[in-house]
């Protein structure tokens, strides 16, 4: 009995019981919103949030209150920089492509540098990076959209590639595959649990810390571009600050899968229940007509509702 009710307890069941009711009640609001159809277009929407949300839950597994906010500023540069670069042709998809990781990559590693050698706190220094984004996307187009996707972009975005499912939503899935694979069977994955479970005892063990959050932060940048690489193919352009609205969702849908804000413990498959669980949210809330500062009180107390019953998972660390 007591296997029972630990397994029901389990974050990523309770993810899962929500979506159903969260579908059913959509449904009931207004029939058609449980369709095949529908249900593609919400894991289109929750693809581009899972993507984010994981380059945030490695960071986030890696402690010290570790959470990068500056990933909406990445994600409105990536979706620019890749219009801009390909400016509707399928030619320009791979200079696009390039361009967008390295962006990632390299706000990454300023985030990580300021973390562990000039020793800012991360909310500190991501808030910090996020204001230097959103005032190079000002310089850079004035907030004057710019630029194009390129045909097959956009079809690998919103048309089904193989069994009748979108390409976005089989990268998704490999994404998953492989950051739990890295996670759970290699060198590295071990790392960002020792160091997010006690960061002392793992540099005493002789893991090098320091490297290891700065790639920490630089799998979040690239992550953070690919999705606005992929948001650009949704849309079919880009604007300034488009990738706002993914900072607080992406922060939700870590904690909802149940990775401690403290670090050290948790994984990506909750995470993705909880991406496609908190696009559901978001599609009802639109539904019944509410307003996105609505929505952001939403989301806003669903994170506190969570850090009280088990999204810190232990006392965070000072």
């Amino acid at each position: 009995m007591s296997r029972v009710v630990s397994f029901v307890r389990q974050p990523i069941v309770v993810a899962l019981v929500l979506i159903v009711l969260l579908l059913y009640l959509g449904e009931a609001l207004s029939p058609g919103f449980a369709t095949g159809g529908q249900i593609l277009r919400l894991l289109i929407v929750a693809s581009l949030l899972g993507i984010v949300a994981a380059g945030q839950n490695v960071v986030i597994l890696g402690g010290r209150e570790g959470i990068d906010l500056s990933v909406g500023g990445v994600v409105s540069l990536a979706a620019i920089l890749a219009g801009n670069v390909m400016n509707g042709a399928d030619g320009g998809i791979l200079p696009a492509v390039a361009a967008c990781l390295a962006a990632g990559a390299f706000f990454g590693l300023l985030n990580g540098l300021g973390v562990t050698l000039l020793r800012i706190p991360p909310l500190v220094m991501t808030l910090g990076m996020l204001g230097v984004l959103q005032g190079l996307l000002v310089v850079i187009r004035m907030g004057i959209p710019s630029g194009q996707a390129a045909p097959a972009l956009s079809r690998f975005v919103t048309q089904p590639l193989a069994y009748g499912i979108p390409g976005i939503i089989w990268l998704w899935i490999v994404i998953g595959i492989l950051l739990a694979l890295m996670l759970n069977r290699t060198v590295f994955g071990h790392r960002i649990y020792a160091i997010g479970s006690n960061e002392h005892a793992a540099y005493m063990a002789g893991v090098p810390v320091k490297l290891v959050r700065i790639a920490l932060f630089m799998i979040s940048g690239m992550f953070a571009a690919t999705a606005g690489l992929c948001l650009l193919g949704y849309s079919g352009t880009s604007f300034a600050n488009v990738g706002e609205q993914y900072m607080l969702p992406s922060i939700i849908a870590v904690v909802f899968g149940g990775t401690s804000l403290a670090g050290g413990k948790g994984g990506y498959t909750g995470t993705m229940a909880g991406a496609v669980l908190l696009v559901i949210l978001q599609s009802i809330l639109t539904t019944i007509n509410i307003e996105e500062s609505g929505r952001q009180m939403v989301f806003g107390a669903t994170l506190l509702l969570l850090m009280m019953f088990y999204g810190r998972g232990r006392a965070m660390r000072a």
